[in-house]
């Protein structure tokens, strides 16, 4: 299996599928290629929630606001997976999560004279990828422009502040749904379901549900990625809350 994720939307993706199919059998999968367009921390959140739900794989990710310039193109080994993709810090925090003790292998890919400058997802990583999945991703030893590195672009999340009296921490992402996903653990928020807490200074019920307010109202929950996250039952919480990604959330009980 080789997945595909990035911000390319259509047609981009079906050119690297094209790339892949004609190098290798592999059953291709789409995770997604609606990513924010050139947002590189809001992907790597995404496939960190996503990819470790997959069987072993090679997984193709093409968020890569430096096509053309000298960053690296890398291949992670993690565990019994494979992630291709440029490096910006976009594999990191899934690779962290898919290894052992957070460990992985990173390997540079030659980049010689591709096709395009602006394409690399067709010109450099689609190749890389349908490699990766032909060798098997136990070693890439003797694989022919692979070359082992210690040195790769990292991304770490902001790390919450949590007290007994409160939360402060930032938004993530903003989902579809325009709930506001925070960085804030879900712990923070749990033993005050039921009752009330202030976020940013205003008062909202604090439910495990959607529905247990009434359509357009606002609440504070646990999402699925265990995250505190801001949401409007069937409407958006980004809008209702007034934030963004990157804008600053501080939660505390009612008092």
């Amino acid at each position: 299996m080789i997945t595909l994720s990035s911000d390319f939307g259509t047609p981009y993706p079906a050119a690297m599928k094209g790339v892949i199919l004609q190098e290798s059998d592999a059953r291709l999968v789409d995770v997604a290629h609606d990513f924010p367009r050139q947002d590189v921390r809001a992907s790597a959140f995404w496939l960190r929630e996503v990819l470790p739900h997959f069987p072993p794989a090679v997984h193709l990710v093409v968020v890569d606001p430096g096509v053309g310039t000298d960053r690296d193109a890398l291949v992670v080994r993690s565990g019994d997976h494979a992630l291709v993709g440029p490096d910006n810090g976009v594999l990191v925090p899934v690779a962290r999560e898919l290894g052992p003790d957070e460990s992985f292998e990173a390997f540079t890919i030659a980049v010689d004279d591709p096709a395009s400058a602006t394409f690399h997802g067709r010109d450099v990583f689609a190749p890389a990828a349908a490699t990766v999945h032909e060798a098997g991703v136990e070693s890439f030893d003797g694989l022919d422009g692979f070359e082992a590195t210690d040195e790769v672009v990292d991304l770490a999340f902001p790390a919450p502040s949590v007290t007994a009296d409160a939360a402060s921490g930032e938004v993530l992402v903003v989902d579809g749904f325009g709930n506001a996903i925070t960085n804030v653990p879900g712990n923070a928020l749990t033993d005050h379901f039921g009752t009330r807490v202030t976020v940013n200074d205003e008062s909202v019920p604090a439910r495990r549900t959607y529905a247990a307010v009434d359509p357009g109202d606002r609440l504070a929950t646990v999402g699925s990625h265990g995250n505190v996250e801001l949401a409007v039952n069937q409407g958006r919480g980004d809008e209702a809350f007034g934030l963004a990604a990157g804008d600053e959330v501080v939660l505390s009980p009612d008092t």
